[in-house]
């Protein structure tokens, strides 16, 4: 297995020469899809859904693959394909940064946002897994550990369930011993308020209660269903309006009643858009997602952003991805352990670790993210 290396040397007179880098070129990139169909009708504040697809990109380098992925399209296998891979081929393995700027510059004329960030996202992702794997490191060493595992909240809750299975659900995090769980609303403000009744008589009166509208509310709601949440001890509220709104944003994060936070961000696909709604001061919790905003590289930068402010730092979704990231940046609070998501990261790969006292523990005898793609189970749901 080839490694970087630097190897201070001396010339004839004794003198030290500058270090060689011993390069890992980047030999292959693959990319698939997969079409995961739910386990029943799912919907928020304001879509509907019937099925997940997971992206998957491979890379390849020093007799190492390292692996990546995102919750996306076949538009982003596709940019992959079409447009990153000949950028990643030959690359030094070791030289992320410098990988992920050539992505970033070879996007330009078709846009970077969405479906091109997110296909960034998973070979970045991927690339990271890869130099982990070269130096037989557990990602979150290599990254710099501040933490021993991320808190987690349970996150589902949607607005097709009936209540019965809403409480269920919710109700059964809390017994798992996740202190925090998260409900989707949005759709109707009346029936809302009925659901959240429900959960609260469900998981008692000590869990942490979430609510996120999917930018499902207008202001005037939003802010009316707070002072109700409020009583609930709901204390936190998911884009209460459109995460395009940032006036709306900062107006209800003014308004809410404490101890409510106002949260938004994982719809953001880049750094100028983290900067401008922490400018705004649109949030009092920042979210961002590594499978959209331009992958691990992505991530780390909008967590410079939260310290520098100070905020804190939530990550949205795709919790097998995220945890290792989470336990290497500061000013992260916790990381959405979404059903969907769990569902399909245990259903596609070995190494996928269970919660234990409402937290996530990296399993630091595994290299890279510690994750392996188990291809005969997944290949039913191949496209």
């Amino acid at each position: 297995m080839r490694t970087a290396q630097h190897n201070i040397k001396q010339n004839h007179r004794g003198q030290h020469v500058r270090p060689q880098r011993v390069d890992v070129p980047i030999s292959s990139v693959d990319v698939s899809a997969y079409v995961i169909p739910t386990d029943g009708p799912e919907s928020d504040g304001t879509l509907v859904w019937h099925h997940t697809m997971l992206v998957l990109v491979e890379v390849e380098a020093g007799g190492q693959k390292g692996l990546g992925y995102t919750y996306a399209s076949l538009g982003s296998a596709s940019v992959v394909h079409e447009l990153l891979t000949d950028v990643v081929v030959g690359h030094d393995a070791m030289a992320i940064s410098d990988c992920w700027h050539s992505m970033r510059h070879a996007v330009r004329n078709v846009g970077r946002p969405g479906a091109v960030a997110m296909a960034i996202s998973a070979v970045d992702a991927a690339l990271w897994d890869l130099k982990a794997k070269l130096l037989n490191l557990p990602l979150v060493s290599l990254l710099g550990s501040v933490r021993e595992s991320v808190p987690i909240y349970g996150s589902g809750g949607f607005t097709s369930y009936s209540i019965e299975r809403l409480q269920h659900q919710l109700s059964g995090w809390i017994e798992e011993g996740i202190p925090r769980v998260k409900m989707k609303i949005g759709r109707d403000e009346q029936e809302d308020r009925k659901r959240i009744a429900a959960v609260r008589s469900a998981i008692g009166p000590e869990p942490e209660l979430f609510v996120d509208a999917n930018g499902g509310y207008s202001r005037k709601q939003a802010l009316s269903f707070s002072e109700f949440a409020k009583d609930y001890g709901v204390t936190w509220f998911e884009e209460p309006v459109s995460s395009d709104d940032l006036e709306g944003l900062h107006l209800l994060r003014d308004r809410v009643p404490p101890p409510i936070d106002v949260t938004a961000g994982e719809y953001g696909f880049d750094l100028f858009y983290f900067r401008h709604m922490l400018e705004a001061g649109a949030v009092d919790v920042l979210q961002a997602d590594a499978t959209r905003c331009c992958g691990l590289t992505g991530f780390l930068k909008a967590a410079a952003l939260c310290e520098a402010r100070p905020l804190p730092l939530s990550a949205h979704c795709a919790p097998s991805l995220h945890m290792q990231v989470c336990c290497a940046s500061i000013p992260v609070r916790h990381l959405e352990y979404f059903y969907d998501h769990v569902r399909i990261e245990h259903m596609l790969f070995d190494g996928v670790v269970e919660p234990m006292e409402g937290a996530l523990h990296p399993d630091r005898s595994r290299p890279g993210l510690g994750l392996e793609f188990k291809r005969a189970d997944a290949q039913r749901y191949a496209v």
